[in-house]
């Protein structure tokens, strides 16, 4: 059972990642100049990755609760494949939106579930 924990909480950090590499693509192809798509190519994943690690990470400044958590990294992912969306990536946005759907009802499922072990 570890290992599949293990498996569920890799593939989620690497989720985490996928999803601060949507935002990035989407700044650095908005309709807009070169300095406004290096400040938005840049500055979304790091104020993304900075709520992250304040609110929701497992060593969180601030620590919530395992509902606002979820409710959190939901909105994240789903502004993630958004972004995907609106970057014309419509199929990789679709495709980002069922595996995160998968990956959190595992994560929350396999690996926070207390009676797992």
């Amino acid at each position: 059972m570890i290992i599949i924990q293990y498996t569920v909480l890799s593939l989620f950090f690497f989720m985490e990642i996928c999803a601060l590499a949507a935002f990035s693509f989407w700044g650095f192809h908005i309709d807009q100049g070169r300095i406004t798509k290096i400040l938005f190519g840049i500055g979304t994943p790091l104020l993304i990755a900075i709520f992250w690690g304040t609110f929701i990470s497992p060593k969180a400044t601030f620590p919530v609760t395992v509902p606002v958590r979820i409710v959190l990294q939901f909105i994240i992912f789903a502004l993630a494949a958004a972004a995907l969306y609106f970057s014309d990536k419509s199929l990789l946005a679709f495709i980002f939106g069922v595996v995160v759907l998968i990956e959190m009802i595992l994560m929350y499922s396999v690996v926070d579930n207390p009676n797992s072990n």
